[in-house]
């Protein structure tokens, strides 16, 4: 039975985790470390840890992590991963001073990716994205999610979300999949906009369905996107098909998506830069997971959300990317979780929380990934030398970690 001990652990964090439910308020920044510390692997999982006085002598292989940190790998819980090329040059409008909906309106954002992507085809973009999210990883990430959403016909949404199975049947690490055919209103749809809505519902849904092509049914619940009532259909009809609702919502404005999302059971609702404390109020008294993505709002000179408030209501935050080529072309968690810091006052072992164990609660993983708990896949990461935990968002921009580990095996 192959083996690997950690040991000499400068601090083993995120241990002993309650999976029975996310973490909220206090128990964000209170969860259990352990100085000087050993971990044991064996087959991938994670077999054994604790105090160095109790590691075991008998093993396949030993790394020294002395003046390291561990951790569990980042849950990155919303990424658009596939998509075909980028979108510097609607960069550059915005630096003119256009703003994402003003692009969005003129047929780019979104509808540009959208018809790139039909004129590619699933190898490459099986390629590409296989790429990405080896970089990913390389940066900490050890689960992910992909949407489709940058199709917006029938023979695009298909083709993406059969590129994600293929990612999950290659990928070392959990991939979930999203459906998210209402992302935006295709050029052609925009005076018959619910031609398009019974598209999505009657045509695509059930080949979705049929094939186990989704795990989730997404929809951006905006004012430049699809209204509540819409979304509400959508929702529903993935219902019928098993599939549980992670939204978009009040990324440009608070329209009534966090309701909506209360009542339908949603996993989880993504962006949250417009919040009211009525909607935070709900949204903390509800199980819907609220998933900040700073790194949108960083890229689009946007409000950042209020963290600190929603935390401090008792709202369960986890963190995420938002990895797309127009408002977040970044995966790098590490940059996510520093944002998450500066821009919306968390404290850094609240960010580090947010972005493993109640990403994996966002993703229905927590008995997988998340922390460092017995049984658990060996998915983590030691950070280079430093001086204490909240160094890692502290040097914000710099790759703070030096190993990562996936099933066990350094990659």
């Amino acid at each position: 039975m192959a083996s690997l001990l950690i040991k000499n652990i400068e601090q083993l964090c995120l241990c002993n985790i309650n999976s029975e439910a996310p973490l909220r308020g206090n128990e964000m920044s209170a969860w259990n470390s352990i100085n000087n510390a050993f971990l044991l692997v064996e087959d991938g999982i994670i077999k054994d840890f604790g105090p160095m006085t109790n590691a075991p002598v008998a093993v396949s292989e030993t790394i020294d992590a002395k003046g390291k940190y561990l951790l569990p790998s980042f849950v990155d819980s919303h990424t658009h991963l596939v998509f075909a090329g980028s979108r510097e040059m609607e960069f550059v409008e915005r630096i003119k001073g256009s703003s994402y909906e003003e692009i969005i309106n003129k047929g780019g954002g979104i509808l540009n990716s959208a018809k790139r992507l039909a004129d590619t085809s699933e190898e490459v973009l099986f390629e590409q994205a296989m790429q990405r999210l080896d970089q990913v990883m390389a940066l900490g990430t050890g689960a992910i999610e992909i949407k489709s959403g940058y199709g917006l016909s029938y023979e695009a949404e298909i083709k993406i979300l059969r590129v994600i199975k293929k990612i999950k049947e290659h990928a070392p690490i959990p991939v979930k999949a999203t459906f998210l055919g209402a992302h935006a209103i295709p050029v052609e749809y925009r005076s018959r906009r619910q031609e398009y809505i019974d598209l999505l519902i009657n045509d695509i849904l059930p080949v979705v369905a049929a094939e186990n092509l989704a795990d989730y049914i997404d929809v951006f619940c905006e004012a430049v996107a699809f209204t509540v009532e819409e979304t509400k259909a959508v929702i529903r009809a993935g219902k019928q098909y098993g599939l549980k609702a992670k939204i978009h919502t009040n990324q440009f404005n608070s329209m009534g998506g966090i309701e909506l999302c209360i009542e339908e059971n949603a996993v989880s609702v993504d962006h949250l830069e417009v919040m009211n404390s009525e909607e935070i109020n709900k949204l903390a008294s509800s199980n819907v997971i609220g998933t900040m993505l700073p790194s949108a709002p960083f890229f689009l000179s946007d409000p950042y959300p209020e963290g600190r408030k929603m935390l401090d209501e008792g709202v369960a935050l986890a963190l995420a990317s938002d990895y797309n080529p127009g408002s977040s072309p970044s995966g790098n968690m590490q940059l996510v979780i520093s944002l998450a810091c500066i821009k919306s006052g968390l404290l850094p072992k609240e960010a580090l929380a947010a972005a493993t164990i109640n990403g994996a609660f966002a993703l229905e993983l927590e008995n997988e990934v998340g922390s460092i708990d017995i049984g658990k896949r060996a998915n983590f990461l030691l950070t280079n030398e430093i001086p204490s935990i909240a160094f890692l968002p502290y040097s914000f921009g710099a790759n703070s970690v030096s190993q990562v580990f996936v099933n066990g095996q350094k990659i």
